[in-house]
């Protein structure tokens, strides 16, 4: 049997939807989302093996203009340097409107060897297809891409057809990976992704932007996951906000982590959480790198 394989990068601007198209791609959540943007801080290889074709998806931090901090150079770079030696690029843009930050991506995947397919998300909210023709054609005038494709990653409109789209992309390859391997990341990464993803999503624009989570501990006991992990931010009033009254917040954030935990772990989970001031984390790369913002970059 003749097996296909390649890497496939979701590159674009932040809150696009590259993640999101991920886990429905996967079919499981493996990138967090939210609606802040800059959700995802790492390069997340998501692995999917069905019949003899092997695709492995890289998701991307979004490409974004303003780099203040060490953390925001980090990002940027997870995301240029996913597009290099690709078998495929999956430009993602939403279809409402083109930003500064979508013509900075445009320039960064010009520049690489690997075909380009724009892919258009958010097309669930189009009533008529017509209205969706003048944006395609205004989009296919910016760039000469390989291929336009039409999607939402949130109800799964037109994903079978990218998925075959991109299957014709792969070469002939042995598979890189295990078929039941999904990514390249540990459960303890993953852990922390979920933490972070709650903190995001119950915080809204109460977010400490500076906040990162570290897993202190993880024992893995048959039937149960034993977790501690350590919020990371850097005032004590974003500390304050995070703990919330009477440690509501907090317990919150604690239970939907744990049930997200149990599903992609398939295990009972026990999770602590803590809250530490760490000044100035976000813009020292010292404290990146022990972090763990490093790890992925050449």
């Amino acid at each position: 049997m003749t097996q296909r394989t390649g890497y496939v990068a979701i590159v674009g601007r932040p809150n696009v939807g590259k993640s999101t198209l991920l886990n429905r791609i996967l079919g499981q959540k493996l990138s967090i989302t939210s609606r802040k943007p800059q959700t995802t801080r790492h390069q997340i290889l998501g692995i999917k093996t069905e019949g003899d074709v092997q695709v492995v998806y890289v998701d991307t931090p979004g490409m974004h203009k303003h780099q203040e901090k060490a953390i925001n150079r980090y990002m940027n770079k997870a995301a240029t340097t996913a597009v290099k030696d690709v078998d495929l690029i999956l430009m993602l843009v939403d279809r409402t409107r083109w930003t500064e930050e979508d013509e900075m991506v445009l320039q960064a995947v010009k520049s690489q060897r690997a075909p380009v397919v724009l892919v258009v998300n958010k097309v669930d909210f189009v009533r008529e297809k017509e209205e969706l023709l003048p944006v395609l054609q205004q989009l296919s005038s910016r760039h000469n891409f390989d291929q336009i494709i039409p999607v939402s990653a949130k109800t799964g409109h037109n994903i079978e057809r990218l998925e075959n789209l991109i299957e014709s992309y792969l070469p002939e390859n042995q598979y890189f990976f295990p078929e039941d391997q999904i990514t390249d990341r540990s459960s303890r990464f993953l852990a922390a992704e979920l933490v972070r993803e709650k903190i995001m999503r119950q915080l809204g624009d109460e977010l400490p932007y500076a906040m990162t989570v570290e897993i202190e501990e993880f024992v893995h006991t048959g039937t149960l996951i034993e977790i501690s992990a350590l919020i990371l931010v850097e005032r004590a009033s974003q500390k304050a906000i995070v703990i919330g009254d009477g440690g509501y917040r907090i317990k919150q954030i604690g239970q939907d982590a744990r049930k997200d935990m149990e599903l992609l772990f398939d295990c009972k989970v026990m999770l602590k959480l803590w809250v530490k001031v760490k000044a100035g984390w976000s813009d020292d790369e010292r404290a990146l790198r022990s972090l763990g913002y490093d790890d992925r970059i050449g």
